[in-house]
């Protein structure tokens, strides 16, 4: 029956009374990006803004947006959950509620919102549920955590778009999370930029193939971004 549970709560998301109780100081992590140099926390620059997306391991998924022009630092971390500062070993539990996600800062000026947010539902599968390939589980969810009404609202319409573009595809419903962001919690130091240095590790980020229309003026700049 333990066993049983134990793989049921792995699908499903706890709720506060059943969630980890985590704790008060943060988990120590890298004070620089491994790729760029740059601070991995804030202050950032005062003309960046910042995203949450959540779209399987998030090993894979931070390389996509390091690499992609205009982003200014990107960090592996959890998101979306209840348990306060959680480790990598809790959240693998299902008992924190927290996906996988990757923090990224960019420069409006240099990549739109709407091209990261298609970036991000072309790098994946959008339609697995608590599940991205063979990762399975509730902290490899498809997720996209807002840090303001606009991005909410563009989010919630890119969605829309690339749903439209799937179903004249014959594929299935979105399952994406649009939602505020409420905490995010830096992963520990082997975790950031982890596909940096080790470029043989694991990655199971890939999309389907279906690129996410968008309007005239930002055609051009999204597609997959990759090393």
């Amino acid at each position: 029956m333990f066993l049983i549970d134990r793989l049921t709560s792995k699908y499903k998301l706890p709720d506060a009374a059943n969630a980890l109780p985590g704790r008060d100081n943060e988990l120590p992590t890298a004070e620089t990006h491994f790729v760029n140099g740059r601070p991995l926390k804030a202050p950032y620059p005062d003309n960046m803004q910042s995203i949450v997306f959540g779209l399987g391991c998030f090993w894979g998924a931070e390389r996509i947006f390091w690499n992609t022009p205009g982003v200014y630092v990107t960090a592996a971390g959890y998101g979306g959950g209840i348990t306060k500062n959680p480790t990598y070993q809790e959240v693998c539990t299902g008992l924190t509620g927290h996906n996988e996600v990757v923090l990224v800062v960019f420069d409006p000026a240099m990549v739109s919102l709407e091209t990261l947010l298609a970036t991000f539902f072309e790098s994946h599968d959008p339609t697995q549920g608590m599940r991205q390939g063979n990762d399975r589980g509730t902290q490899y969810r498809s997720g996209i955590y807002t840090s303001s009404p606009k991005q909410k609202t563009a989010a919630i319409a890119i969605k829309s778009v690339y749903q439209k573009a799937l179903s004249e595809n014959a594929r299935g419903q979105i399952t994406t999370e649009v939602a505020d962001l409420d905490n995010f919690y830096f992963a520990e130091e082997y975790h950031q930029q982890y596909l940096a240095k080790n470029p043989d590790g694991y990655c199971g980020i890939g999309g389907i193939g279906i690129s996410c229309p968008l309007p005239a003026a930002e055609q051009g700049t999204t597609g997959l971004h990759e090393t």
